[in-house]
């Protein structure tokens, strides 16, 4: 049993029991061992989180614009990347926004910084920038995931006929705007407009 085979267990086991039921015993049964094998491997439950999430989030990836992409279709292209990462597994967006970033995320995440510098962005800029999309992206897929929770246990908001009837201009909203897909896009959309119309108003 190495580390690799052990996050590999836990992100399974996150799937079936969610972010509050992992518990190192729980692991320790998955994998047929005693609770003492993990912490030779983990100091703490906190380490291992750190690690599935690093894991998940090298996923993803990260790095400058490709060559010929504009930085707006760079940032787009990232937020949706990412919001795959995080659906990708049962409160992973719960893991990701718990834990630390590790050095390799680091490193990659300042080449991301030098492309926006070079397209005309300020460090600070850079880093609102990027910053602002992934909390956004976080957030989003936090909602999604805590609602597909309540789906599950049965304590989804009422969407029945008389409720619809009741509020006839949320109803009419709700077909409007689509699925959470298109939710998705158009927050994206929305965003990195912003970000650029910002850039303008620093320039």
């Amino acid at each position: 049993m190495d580390r690799a085979a052990i996050i590999g267990a836990a992100l399974d086991l996150l799937d079936e029991v969610g972010l509050d039921g992992l518990t190192m015993r729980r692991l320790a049964e998955r994998l047929n061992v005693k609770n003492p094998a993990l912490y030779w491997h983990f100091p703490s439950k906190g380490a291992l989180l750190e690690e599935m999430a690093q894991l998940l989030q090298a996923r993803q990836d990260f790095g400058p614009p490709r060559a010929g992409e504009s930085w707006q279709r760079w940032l787009t292209r990232r937020g949706r990347e990412r919001r795959q990462v995080l659906l990708s597994h049962r409160d992973a967006a719960r893991l990701v926004a718990g834990t630390r970033t590790g050095p390799e995320l680091v490193e990659k995440f300042e080449s991301e910084l030098n492309a926006l510098v070079a397209a005309g962005f300020t460090p600070g800029q850079a880093l609102l920038a990027i910053g602002t999309l992934t909390r956004f992206v976080t957030g989003f897929v936090l909602d999604e995931q805590a609602l597909a929770e309540h789906v599950a246990e049965g304590r989804q908001p009422s969407t029945d006929a008389g409720f619809l009837r009741a509020t006839p201009t949320l109803a009419a909203a709700v077909r409007e705007v689509g699925d959470n897909d298109a939710v998705f896009e158009e927050g994206l959309r929305v965003l990195v407009a912003g970000i650029a119309a910002r850039r303008g108003a620093y320039a």
